[in-house]
């Protein structure tokens, strides 16, 4: 029997914000993976390990949840105003599909220091100390991230003493500029409302009628208000994840909304795109205990969020989820700004399992349509590894 041998593919294996992925210049992709379609695909479902019906991913780079199950590609662009294209996608765990239809936030972060450190950026633009200003074009969405990243000695500074929930050893701060982010998704008309209301009466078969801001803004995003649903917004992973009610309950939420935005035809549909749109659920302060240990007082937040994200419960926050989050909480009369107090504000600080997080935005009407500008966080970011991922040359 012939034995197909491994090839090998040069990639980078980073952390971004509570994420990780394996990271790849499109250029260095085989051939045939270069474009999108079933080859793609199929190899990185082969490097991440999935399908794997034990959801482990042991024979790959896969971490067995929705936050290391990640893939990026990225390349030089040819986009005016940006210097790399940025490509995502979330591989499924147990099932054989890659999910390309939205962005991961926590993983933008690492962007601008794996395009730096890999030569696609001009080397004009890069101080030897200080700041570099990386122009990413977020292909999935079709949005641009702008990243500051911290230069020292001509090489990309990973070390610092940034702190972020979720992560447990500090690093250097990225900040994160995510321009105009109100997501235009097909079938939603580009409407940061895709309903045309701030707060709608979602209508769940088995689960009734609820109190719903469904907002496209760094990814499509249903919210609904914690009680609503039996929960406090303290609740960690546990609480949910080991609960398979509960996880039905989420998934028919998550349909439902889906449809409701416009963003699939049939609540069905939902089952094949996993990675958008997100649900989650929020409330107003209140004290809990992180799952660090950590405790969090009512006084250190805004309000309480609890997202999902691929069937399960967060352990942080996606990044995308924080900018729909501090977009909604710019914007009065969301059930967002109502949990965190009501009334204008531009930034909000909220508790997420993991501790809490805070997110700028800046909000407008024009037209009588809202707007945001740009959405405003930081992350770190780290190289793990580096060198060249295996696969067997017939996985794709």
């Amino acid at each position: 029997m012939a034995h197909q041998a491994q090839i090998k593919i040069p990639a980078t294996y980073m952390r971004g914000g509570t994420s990780k992925g394996v990271f790849f210049r499109l250029q260095d992709l085989p051939e045939r993976a270069q474009a999108p379609g079933a080859a793609r695909d199929a190899l990185l479902l082969r490097v991440i390990g999935s399908p794997d019906p034990y959801g482990k991913q042991i024979d790959g780079m896969g971490g067995a949840t929705s936050s290391t199950s990640k893939t990026v590609i990225v390349s030089a662009s040819t986009r005016p105003g940006h210097d790399v294209d940025y490509l995502f996608g979330q591989v499924s765990i147990d099932s054989a599909f890659v999910d390309w239809s939205g962005n991961c936030g926590n993983l933008s972060a690492a962007v601008g220091p794996f395009a730096i450190s890999n030569g696609l950026i001009d080397a004009s633009r890069i101080p030897r100390d200080g700041m570099a200003t990386v122009r990413i074009w977020q292909a999935n969405i079709g949005k641009t991230i702008i990243a500051h990243v911290p230069m020292t000695d001509g090489m990309v500074q990973e070390t610092g003493d940034f702190e972020l929930d979720g992560v447990t050893f500090p690093a250097a701060e990225v900040q994160l500029e995510f321009m105009d982010p109100a997501a235009e998704e097909e079938g939603a008309g580009g409407a940061m409302f895709p309903t045309g209301n701030l707060v709608d009466d979602l209508d769940v078969p088995g689960i009734g009628t609820l109190k719903a801001t469904m907002i496209n803004a760094g990814i499509p995003t249903i919210f609904v208000n914690a009680a609503d649903i039996g929960y406090t917004g303290t609740e960690l992973q546990d609480a949910i994840n080991s609960d398979p009610v509960a996880l039905t309950k989420f998934e028919t939420l998550r349909a439902y909304g889906a449809a409701r935005m416009g963003l699939i035809q049939d609540v069905d549909q939902a089952a094949k795109r996993q990675h958008t749109p997100k649900i989650a659920f929020v409330a107003k302060p209140a004290d809990y205990v992180s799952s660090s240990g950590k405790k969090v007082g009512a006084g250190d937040v805004d309000l309480l969020v609890r997202a999902m994200s691929m069937g399960k419960l967060h352990h942080a926050m996606m990044g995308t989820a924080a900018v729909a989050i501090g977009t909604a909480a710019a914007i009065p009369g969301t059930l967002v700004n109502q949990a965190a107090g009501g009334g204008a504000r531009e930034a909000v600080r909220f508790g997420h399992p993991s501790g809490t997080l805070r997110v700028g935005a800046q909000a407008s009407q024009v037209e009588g349509e809202w707007k945001v500008d740009k959405a405003i966080m930081s992350r770190s970011a780290r190289v793990l590894m580096e060198g060249w991922v295996r696969v067997p040359g017939d996985a794709f």
